[in-house]
């Protein structure tokens, strides 16, 4: 039998000490998210008298019903052509033995040394002559674009870890290049497709600068650009920031929630040899 030694309780008590660290700004969150306007008191005190009033204000003053169906809408294309298009390529270059393979991944690679922050004038340039300010569209084409080379680098070096006896065999069988890549390959590479789907899905949720550029003055805005409407030159509403914080961070743990199994198993499962 396995006896409770010092060490034990001592390992115990600096996970406790962790535990604590990181439930505490979540304490400090919702402590806030519930505290009436005019309750000028400590963050660190615990409300006396809370209300929900803030998430309906919040709500009603940001426009969050519609922030967050952009940000769904962003969120779910980009990432469904993100995860489609790397995966793809990443394939080709790791399955091809031509030159041009190796000299295309690096290529790719390249886009991961270049600051974004380069092309923020030029993009915007070009968006606007095409009339695209304003709209999702730009958005999804730059989240794709981004977050590709950093896709593609994933998927190549955990592809490059399946033997082929797999593929030989489902070509042995009459499949196809498609049909290998459908059905034995996207199976195999499931945990990095879980890797990449939560990357990419938190990068482009909570991105902020993107969205506050290319929608600015339009109706159309994010879940961060709502959010960062109550954040005034000479005063902040800061209660009602953590409601809407709050509100939006409850689709995305909802999403996790019911794909958190599939996720799981996906990154836990590998390629058996």
């Amino acid at each position: 039998m396995n006896r409770y030694t010092a060490r034990t309780g001592t390992l115990e008590g600096v996970m406790i000490l962790v535990g604590i660290l990181f439930l505490f700004p979540i304490y400090i969150l919702v402590n806030l998210s519930v505290r009436p306007l005019d309750d000028l008191s400590s963050p660190l005190a615990p409300t006396t008298n809370p209300t929900f009033d803030n998430f309906v204000n919040a709500w009603n003053q940001a426009g969050l019903g519609g922030a967050l169906i952009n940000s769904a809408i962003i969120t779910v294309v980009s990432v469904a052509l993100i995860v489609l298009l790397s995966s793809s390529a990443a394939y080709a270059l790791a399955r091809a033995t031509a030159r041009w393979s190796t000299i295309s991944f690096y290529g790719f690679m390249i886009g991961l040394l270049i600051p974004f922050q380069l092309g923020l004038i030029p993009l915007y340039k070009t968006m606007s002559q095409l009339g695209l300010l304003g709209s999702l569209l730009p958005l999804i084409i730059i989240y794709v674009g981004l977050r590709l080379p950093f896709s593609i680098f994933l998927f190549v070096q955990f592809l490059r870890q399946i033997p082929l006896d797999y593929e030989e065999a489902a070509s042995l069988d009459g499949a196809s290049t498609f049909q290998t890549f459908h059905r034995v390959v996207l199976p195999l590479v499931r945990p990095v497709t879980g890797t990449v789907i939560i990357l990419n899905g938190l990068f482009t949720w909570n991105d902020f600068l993107t969205p506050l550029l290319y929608l600015s003055g339009s109706g159309n805005q994010t879940i961060p650009v709502a959010i960062y409407t109550f954040v005034g030159e000479y005063a902040t509403q800061w209660q009602l920031v953590f409601a809407a914080l709050i509100i939006g961070a409850l689709p995305v743990l909802i999403a996790f929630f019911f794909i958190q199994k599939s996720l799981i198993q996906g990154l836990a499962s590998g390629v058996k040899g």
